[in-house]
Parts: structure tokens; C-alpha cells; sequence
């Protein structure tokens, strides 16, 4: 494709971000500073399960991609060939000349929190500060790149929890969305995937790529009058320390395990130790329970059954159950079994079946004036769709056990965290509930609201930190593994309730009085508007 650079430049963003541009610069307001807030409304509902939390992933592609983007001369062409329905040139010269000059994102001042966090519904991600005009060209490719890999990094999320400490794999690349494969390959790993089989991005990123043979190799055997045993061997003689065989070609129990175990022997009598086998259909609980049995008996306890074929986390957690049951019944150890599967998670994965999209936004909620910062509000009949306006900032309040038990926002001014740190002094339990609290309100309810005896809370903590400032880096980009880190440190800081796979809790996410104050000014000035309009 001759102009795919173009495609995926600055142009990758939707037609009215350009056409809105262009309006603000008529006007004469398009580098009047702006504020947008990037979050979303609620988590992934996979239909018999949904998750209670999220995992933010995709920065550090975002930040590469605008460092690159810009309107040059090929860009420039394309809008200028651009035409009205009655023929006139929808793009002016001089709003071209102006792109052309401006057209980067250089001006633009970004705070986000950091890739491998757990986020939560309508808390601001990504913050975005900067002329109007070229903030809201960033606004399509910003929500394309962050809120996939969040989505996937989140899905690969909830399988690490059901799949405990087994191995996982993403398997997903030849059922991906196109070159979203490889974002995706990247915020599976994020989230909880050990390995992949996506060879390119998996050495860009510092993982090596994983995988086994497909059906066809045994098949192109078959073909030639040879044997699926003959298949096997060949495979081993060439790849001996990663011999891992796809067993279920012909009959998994009566033909793919007994040939694999014939081969493993001929492994061990040459000093090498088999990885072990992939099973890819049938009633894999059943089967793997019969195959770790049947590998037992050959002598080769840690040799690994890899599974896969539409595994999510619901089907892993429903495969772990049968396991149980099947050992159970059999009189072996259910445990010795799990510990031994690798999970090959792939389609199911990469598309985040059963909710294929984050619902995130992107949303004005402030101005600069003349002379100061003015709140902006987006309003719905939807209560939910209702945007919390502001500058403002991200608190995480960790109670005395040290799980997560609140998201703040507040604004920006505020500093619940200084009064925390000057109050604990001052105060011990003893206080009970005459001590000083932290006030909670709901964001959509201000009537609802509770409060935290500061003496429960063990720590408080900013979540949004400056990334751009004016498109200068203002920090180093974490490692992958790094990230990962993050994200397991996160995981576990969450209540078990909150984590749990099907019907998970409602994690709190509040806003300040003074911050409730301002959305219900905001709403009160809008409707008074709306009922008394200018004649």
C-alpha cells in the first residue's frame, strides 16, 4: 500500500477531529489551552463473567506514536485534494499552512498512570493538556491504542488469576485483528502472559517466542505413507531440548500420547528431557487427567500437557473443577495434575471475547479563559455518561490491611494526602470514630457519600504522574518486565472480592465534597440554561 505510512501517521485519527480543527482555527481559538480526560465508564462484561477491575496498558505506544506523527507535505496533499459536496476544497490553504507549521504534537503536556496499574471506572487514565486544535486531533489514535491494549492487558489479567502459577501462553496472533496482533501480544504479556507465540514482537520486546508443531506436520506424513511416529521423531531429532508434540492428529489416547511417549524414551536415552505434549481438542480435563497418568507410568512426572482450544479464564477455572473431579473419582492427586498444565490461551484472548471493546472516552473538562482555567462538563440523561469536570488529581487509599479500598479524585488544589500524613500524628485508635475522616463522595449521587477514619488508612497515594510536558519525555519508559511487576503488585493489593472471576465486588471510586460541589454548580448553571434559553 503506497501511502500505508500516511494511513498510520498523523492522519490515523477519525475525519471531525480534522474537520473540528479546522473550526477551532476559523475562530481564532484553536491554541487556546485545552484539558481532556481519557477514562472509561465500566469494566468488561464477558457475558457469564465480567471483571471488576482493569489494567492500564498501551502508553508507551502511544508516546512513541506521537513523538513520530506529524503533518508533512504527504499528509498535507491528501487533505488538500479533499472536497466539499458542491466541489470546494474542504480544507483552507491557510488552516494547511498552519498544520503545516504546527502540525505535531510538540505543544502537548501529558500526565497518565503508569502502563501495569490497576485503573477503575471514571477515574482519569491519561490527561491531556495542550491547544484545543491538535488536542483534539490526538483524540482518535490516543483511544485506539490505549484502550485495546488496556482491554486485552485486562483479560490476560483475569486468566493469570484462575491460572495461578502455570505457565501462559498467548496463542492469539493468526486470529488477531490485523497488525493488532502485535499490540495485543504486548498487553498480554503485560497482563499475566508469560510467553507468546508471536515471533517478531516477542524478540522486539525481550521474550522468546513459544510454540510447538501444528496438525499439519503429522498430516504431510500421513500423506507420504510415513507414520504420525515418524513425524514425531523428526521433530525431536531436529529440536531435541524443546520437544514439545502435538498428540491429539489421530487419536490422542490410542495413538498421539503412546508415540509421543516412544519418542520421549528415545529422548532420555540420548540424555535429553522432553518438554512434553499439547493437547488441542477433545474433553481436555478428561483427557489431560488420562495423558498425566499415562506419563506417569512411562516415567516422565514433569513432562507438561499444554492445552489449548478457546481457553479463557471462565473455561481454565471450569477445566481445574472437572480435574478435580476426575482425580477424584479415580483416586489421583488433582494437584500433581494442575501443577503440570501450561495454558495455550489464544482466540479468546486477543479479541477479548464476549466484550471486544473498552468503552473509553475522551472528554473536555476544561478551558483556559482570558484569564484562568474554566471547568467544562459533558452532561447525559444517562447518569453514568455524566463527566466529572476539572483539573483534578488520583488518589489511591490503601486501608490498614493494605488492600485498595478507594480511588479519590479531587482537585487539583487538594492534597488528601498531606492532611492524612498531619492528622495521623495527632490521633491514635482510641479516637474511634471522633477522629478526623476522609470524606467520600459518589460521582453521579452526591447525597450518597461516606467517610474513612483516618486511622484505617495506611497509605495514600498519587496515581497520576507527568509523562509530556509541551512534548518533551519527562521520565524514562519502564522495561516490559518492570510493568509486570507493577501490575502483579496491584493484583494482589486488591480485595479477593473484588478479583473474583464471576460477579466480582464494586471497587469505590469517589470524588472530593469540593469536586462534588463543582459538578453540581456545573449541572445546576447547564439546566438553569436549558430552561431559560436566549431569545
Amino acid at each position: 500500500m503506497k501511502s500505508r505510512s500516511a494511513a498510520e501517521g498523523i492522519l490515523f485519527t477519525d475525519q471531525y477531529e480534522l474537520t473540528m480543527a479546522q473550526l477551532y482555527f476559523r475562530l481564532g481559538m484553536h491554541e487556546r489551552q485545552a484539558q481532556f480526560d481519557h477514562f472509561f465508564r465500566s469494566y468488561p462484561d464477558y457475558g457469564e463473567h465480567s471483571a471488576g477491575f482493569c489494567i492500564n496498558a498501551g502508553l508507551e505506544w502511544l508516546l512513541d506514536w506521537m513523538r513520530e506523527a506529524r503533518f508533512g507535505e504527504v499528509e498535507l496533499s491528501l487533505m488538500r485534494a479533499m472536497k466539499s459536496r458542491t466541489g470546494r476544497s474542504l480544507f483552507a490553504d491557510d488552516f494547511l499552512a498552519w498544520l503545516s507549521k504546527h502540525g505535531d504534537f510538540g505543544s502537548i503536556s501529558l500526565q497518565a498512570i503508569p502502563e501495569g496499574r490497576v485503573v477503575h471506572a471514571h477515574t482519569p487514565l491519561t490527561v491531556v493538556r495542550g491547544p484545543i486544535a491538535t488536542a483534539q486531533i490526538l483524540e482518535t489514535p490516543l483511544l485506539n491504542i490505549l484502550n485495546y491494549q488496556t482491554l486485552i492487558a485486562t483479560k490476560a489479567a483475569r486468566v493469570r488469576e484462575i491460572a495461578g502459577d502455570a505457565l501462559v501462553l498467548e496463542f492469539g496472533l493468526r486470529r488477531a485483528h490485523d497488525r493488532g496482533g502485535n499490540a495485543g501480544t504486548r498487553a498480554a504479556l503485560i497482563g499475566g502472559a508469560d510467553f507468546s507465540s508471536n515471533a517478531g514482537i516477542s524478540h522486539l520486546l525481550g521474550y522468546p517466542p513459544k510454540g510447538t508443531h501444528a496438525h499439519s506436520l503429522v498430516q504431510s506424513f500421513l500423506a507420504l505413507g510415513k507414520t504420525e511416529f515418524e513425524a514425531f521423531q523428526a521433530y525431536a531429532d531436529i529440536y531435541p531440548d524443546e520437544c514439545l508434540l502435538l498428540v491429539d492428529t489421530i487419536d490422542t489416547l490410542a495413538s498421539g500420547v503412546p508415540n509421543a511417549i516412544r519418542v520421549f524414551e528415545e529422548l532420555r536415552r540420548k540424555g535429553y528431557a522432553p518438554v512434553g505434549v499439547r493437547l488441542d481438542s477433545g474433553n481436555l480435563a478428561r483427557l489431560s487427567t488420562r495423558v498425566a497418568q499415562m506419563l506417569d507410568d512411562a516415567g516422565f512426572p514433569h513432562a507438561s500437557i499444554v492445552l489449548s482450544n478457546k481457553l479463557d479464564e471462565l473455561t481454565i477455572h471450569q477445566i481445574k473443577l472437572e480435574i478435580a473431579e476426575e482425580a477424584a473419582e479415580n483416586g489421583l492427586d488433582a494437584d500433581s495434575i494442575i501443577r503440570r498444565l501450561v495454558y495455550g490461551v489464544g482466540t479468546r484472548l486477543i479479541t477479548s471475547a464476549g466484550d471486544s471493546s473498552l468503552g473509553g472516552v475522551y472528554k473536555l473538562v476544561g478551558l483556559k479563559g482570558d484569564q484562568s482555567w474554566q471547568p467544562a462538563i459533558k452532561v447525559s440523561e444517562d447518569p453514568g455518561k455524566t463527566a466529572i469536570p476539572g483539573s483534578k488529581k488520583v488518589w489511591r487509599i490503601v486501608d490498614d490491611r493494605g488492600l485498595a479500598t478507594a480511588d479519590l479524585l479531587t482537585l487539583d488544589e487538594e492534597d488528601p494526602m498531606r492532611e492524612w500524613k498531619e492528622s495521623r500524628p495527632q490521633h491514635s485508635s482510641a479516637d474511634g470514630l471522633t477522629g478526623p475522616r476522609l470524606q467520600l463522595f459518589h460521582p453521579r449521587e452526591p447525597a450518597r457519600h461516606r467517610s474513612l477514619p483516618y486511622r484505617t488508612v495506611s497509605k495514600i497515594e498519587p496515581l497520576l504522574i507527568d509523562v509530556l510536558s509541551e512534548g518533551r519525555p519527562l521520565r524514562d519508559t519502564p522495561s516490559l518486565e518492570e510493568i509486570r511487576i507493577i501490575r502483579q503488585a496491584d493484583v494482589a493489593g486488591l480485595e479477593r472480592e473484588v478479583r473474583r472471576l464471576i460477579g466480582p465486588k464494586e471497587y469505590h471510586v469517589s470524588i472530593s465534597e469540593k469536586l462534588s460541589a463543582l459538578q453540581q454548580q456545573l449541572l445546576r448553571s447547564l439546566s438553569s440554561a436549558r430552561t431559560n434559553p436566549i431569545s
